[in-house]
């Protein structure tokens, strides 16, 4: 049995919801707004690092958030903890 990387998982769960979001599947789904972005007005990517040097977010994560669930962008956060 092979076991997925997780980040590889999360990947591919991003690309579906982009994927689904563009072809308009489903019902219209709500923004949640309840969990606020990390953005400080201060973006400019680190190439290195591939992260916002303001908010410490990857540009993946950056251009996913409108459409994160709460529980996604709250993984985020506590991620940013870290970086």
């Amino acid at each position: 049995m092979t076991v997925a990387d997780p980040a590889s998982v999360e990947e591919r769960r991003r690309s579906d919801r982009r994927t689904n979001r563009r072809r308009g599947a489903g019902a219209r789904r709500m923004i949640d707004t309840t969990v606020p972005s990390p953005c400080i007005q201060i973006c400019q990517i680190d190439k290195a690092r591939n992260q916002c040097t303001g908010c410490k977010r990857t540009i993946d994560e950056i251009r996913d958030w409108m459409i994160m669930t709460a529980d996604e962008k709250r993984s985020v956060l506590a991620a940013l903890d870290d970086r």
